[in-house]
């Protein structure tokens, strides 16, 4: 299952959720001013992300700036209650599923949510026989 962490007015979230449904691929929208993110989830996001507080908070946000700290002036607990008070202090959209995480939103790396079984059928799929092979075949060759 994909999650989908998102705010009102974000573009990136509208264009992920719209590449979401465009491929078909099911997910769940959290609006991170209208749920409340327990404490399990914030340090279950903080584990996945590849470096921790430095991909999920943003120290350029309001919130952030007005508390004169640094990210490892905090403990965990404060953290987390910090994050709670202030969702607008997270990066997004944030997508994950069960193998992939990303935040915000990247063209190539959404692509990683397509299961690797179609990944595969995709690439075998155009060969010079296809009427766009000269599009889409070629390209993917020369990226090879």
């Amino acid at each position: 299952m994909i999650i989908l962490y998102t705010s009102p007015g974000c573009a990136s979230c509208r264009k992920a959720k719209q590449w979401l449904k465009d491929n078909h691929l099911e997910f769940v929208e959290k609006n991170i001013f209208t749920t409340l993110l327990k404490e399990e989830e914030i340090k279950y996001l903080l584990q996945r992300s590849e470096n921790g507080t430095a991909d999920l908070i943003s120290t350029r946000s309001k919130a952030f700036q007005e508390l004169g700290k640094d990210l490892d002036d905090f403990s965990m607990k404060e953290l987390v209650d910090f994050i709670q008070k202030n969702p607008s202090v997270m990066k997004r959209p944030i997508i994950i599923s069960e193998k992939n995480f990303v935040v915000g939103y990247d063209d190539d790396e959404i692509t990683s949510f397509v299961p690797g079984e179609l990944r595969a059928l995709a690439s075998t799929a155009c060969n010079s026989s296809c009427p766009n092979y000269q599009i889409c075949g070629k390209t993917r060759e020369a990226a090879q």
